[in-house]
C-alpha cells in the first residue's frame, strides 16, 4: 500500500514539475522585440482561399501576419471551438514585447478572453496597450502546426502567416474575427488560420 501511495504521490510531482517548466516564461533581453504591428491585407476575388476541416466552414475576410511576443498562452479542450481551435496566444508587439513593460502589467487569460492590470500607473498609456496586444484564436492548418503551437511558452516570439476567418459549425456553431487593432471586449479577439508558424 505504502508503495502505492508512494507511486500516486510520485506521478503527481512529476507532472506539476512538467507544468510548471512548461509555463515558465522565456528570458529575453529589455527592448522591444518585435517592432511592426501585424499586417492585414484584403484578398485577391478572383482567387478563391479554400480552408476546410471536417464539420466546419471557413470564410477568410483578410490575409493576415503577424511578427510578436507571446505574453500568455491559454490552452482549451471541452468548450464549442476546442475542436478546430486548441490554443488562444496573447500576442504582444511595439512596445508591448517589452519586458520593461511587461513585467508592470499583470497578464492572464480565461474564457477566450485576455486581461491585463497594474498597480497605480500604468507602464504605458492604456489606449497603446490595446493596440499593442491582443488575444487570438489560432486554427491551425495542421497536426504539426497545433502540437508546436501547443509548445509555446510566454517570451517566445512567433511569426504567423494565415487568413484571419469567420467560423460556422455544428449545433449553430458562429464565430466572427476582429479585423482592427483597436477594439476591445467581446468580439475583439483576432480568429487567425494559421498556414504558417515559425517559433524562436
Amino acid at each position: 500500500m505504502r508503495l502505492v501511495w508512494l507511486l500516486v504521490v510520485l506521478a503527481g510531482s512529476t507532472f506539476w514539475f512538467i507544468r510548471d517548466v512548461q509555463a515558465r516564461s522565456i528570458a529575453r533581453p529589455p527592448g522591444v522585440l518585435a517592432p511592426q504591428a501585424p499586417y492585414q491585407a484584403p484578398l485577391n476575388p478572383w482567387n478563391e482561399v479554400r480552408l476546410e476541416k471536417p464539420g466546419y466552414q471557413f470564410r477568410p475576410v483578410a490575409y493576415f501576419e503577424l511578427e510578436a511576443r507571446v505574453l500568455s498562452k491559454r490552452l482549451y479542450r471541452y468548450d464549442a471551438a476546442a475542436a478546430i481551435s486548441p490554443v488562444d496566444l496573447a500576442l504582444g508587439w511595439g512596445r508591448m514585447s517589452d519586458i520593461a513593460v511587461i513585467s508592470k502589467l499583470n497578464i492572464r487569460q480565461s474564457d477566450r478572453f485576455y486581461f491585463y492590470a497594474w498597480s497605480q500607473e500604468p507602464p504605458i498609456p492604456p489606449g497603446e496597450i490595446v493596440v499593442s496586444s491582443a488575444n487570438m484564436h489560432l486554427i491551425p492548418a495542421n497536426d504539426n502546426i497545433r502540437e508546436r503551437l501547443e509548445r509555446v511558452k510566454p517570451g517566445n516570439l512567433v511569426k504567423i502567416k494565415g487568413y484571419l476567418v469567420n467560423v460556422s459549425g455544428p449545433d449553430g456553431f458562429f464565430w466572427k474575427t476582429s479585423t482592427i487593432r483597436h477594439d476591445t471586449g467581446n468580439g475583439a479577439c483576432e480568429i487567425v488560420w494559421v498556414a504558417d508558424l515559425i517559433v524562436k
